[in-house]
């Protein structure tokens, strides 16, 4: 492993086989929310099995709550375990072809969950590929594992959290949104441009380099050297995906403390 939280396709191809492992694919389109699963039944890593951003980590869409709320944590525990995840002693790796935007999801939700043995593969499925490793559509058939939920609810904030303690000085707000969705100078899927007030802009985007690549731990320390760790800090995003992008970064850097704010600006925008 590269480090507790990424794995190498090196790595990955010489555990495939290991039954302490669990692979799991979650490539998804925001945009076409099929194409994920179609790539997933076209082709895959061998032995990896497929949960989906709205299916699986994900629950319905309601007034509130942003376009991605938290999935219900019994119904997630027992998708995990159908698919031979057994709680603090599987070792799931997560990928997806988006430069961890979704990969990322399943990590910080298992985290959540209060599963810690769960890293990202770095470069992913494209990584992969390139690096000359097979692909198959052979879907795998799991071993029943068992999966028991300690949730982490300090890992999680929500809306009154952020509004109630928006304009403390203990409080630094981080919008994990393009520079542009930022500055609400343009919005291609919430209603409302702009961003919560006080927030400061760490675009995800930086946490990797054009094909996936996560930027080295000293790089990502860097990246967070003028946030003041002694603060709280609560990460956002358009609905609680990519925030989770810099909740990775986050922890790389060595800070673990960063909390999600799980519903972020579409559901800010909702009240």
């Amino acid at each position: 492993m590269i480090n507790q939280f990424t794995v190498s396709s090196q790595w990955l191809f010489d555990h495939l086989h290991n039954p302490n492992v669990v692979i799991i694919d979650c490539r998804f389109s925001l945009a076409d929310s099929q194409l994920g699963r179609q790539q997933y039944h076209t082709n895959h890593i061998p032995n990896a099995h497929y949960l989906d951003l709205n299916q699986d980590l994900s629950s319905p869409v309601k007034e509130h709550g942003g376009r991605h709320p938290l999935p219900n944590t019994t119904e997630l525990a027992e998708k995990l375990a159908a698919i031979g995840i057994n709680s603090q002693k599987t070792l799931v790796i997560a990928y997806d072809d988006s430069r961890l935007a979704f990969a990322s999801r399943l990590w910080w939700l298992l985290q959540y969950l209060g599963h810690e043995q769960v890293a990202v593969l770095d470069g992913g499925f494209s990584g992969w590929k390139n690096a000359g490793y097979t692909v198959t559509n052979i879907i795998p058939v799991a071993e029943k594992g068992t999966f028991i939920p300690k949730l982490q609810k300090d890992k999680v904030v929500d809306f009154d959290y952020v509004k109630n303690c928006q304009n403390s000085l203990n409080i630094i707000l981080v919008d994990s949104r393009e520079k542009e969705r930022y500055l609400g100078e343009k919005e291609p899927i919430d209603k409302i441009a702009g961003h919560i007030p006080g927030a400061v802009n760490y675009p995800w985007q930086e946490v990797t380099d054009s094909s996936g690549v996560i930027l080295s731990q000293i790089q990502q320390s860097q990246r967070w050297e003028n946030i003041d760790t002694t603060k709280e800090i609560l990460v956002y995003c358009g609905s609680g995906i990519t925030a989770c992008v810099n909740l990775l970064s986050l922890a790389i850097a060595g800070i673990s403390t960063a909390k999600l704010y799980a519903g972020s600006w579409s559901d800010w925008i909702s009240y």
